[in-house]
């Protein structure tokens, strides 16, 4: 079952699976290894409600942030299965969970993010973009990573945009 957390203890526990998560699914995109996250940061956004967690026996098996962007729009991030539940349903459920999130707060739209390398073709990514798609996201328009994240771009080990996919909850 998700639910949101207000444990700040699990900040660390979070913030490990999330770097160890991405660590994997961004192989060759980042340089110097950079990690996603720190439990400061996922601190800060338990106690802004904005972290949804999924445990298995005591353990965090996979999380979400979700946050509102406008009056109509929300989105989903640093979405992670730790790499052992991986094929049971916890990213759909984790998914899912954000969605219902988004409508029982009046958001009519969910928005995702999703880094890829400019000149090749990442597996993860690619499978992500297939994945998100089966679920009802399309690609509304590509972000300039130069321009929106410009303190990110000295750790790129390549040149990356970003898809930024929607998909509408109304219906």
């Amino acid at each position: 079952m998700v639910t949101f957390t207000s444990d700040t203890g699990l900040a660390a526990e979070i913030a490990g699976l999330v770097n160890r998560v991405y660590a994997e699914a961004e192989k060759g995109i980042w340089a110097n290894d950079a990690a996603r996250t720190s439990a400061v940061e996922v601190t800060e956004l338990i106690r802004a409600g904005e972290i949804a967690v999924v445990r298995s026996g005591e353990r965090v098996a996979g999380s979400v942030r979700v946050q509102r962007l406008d009056d109509d729009l929300g989105e989903f991030g640093m979405l992670v299965a730790a790499p052992e539940e991986r094929g049971t349903g916890v990213g759909r459920d984790l998914v899912s969970f954000a969605e219902s999130w988004a409508r029982e707060s009046g958001l009519s739209q969910m928005q995702l993010e999703l880094l890829v390398p400019r000149e090749w073709a990442h597996p993860v990514k690619e499978f992500l973009r297939a994945w998100y798609t089966r679920l009802g996201y399309q690609a509304v328009r590509v972000g300039d990573f130069n321009q929106d994240y410009p303190a990110l771009v000295p750790h790129l080990a390549c040149p990356c945009d970003f898809l930024i996919f929607r998909k509408d909850l109304s219906q």
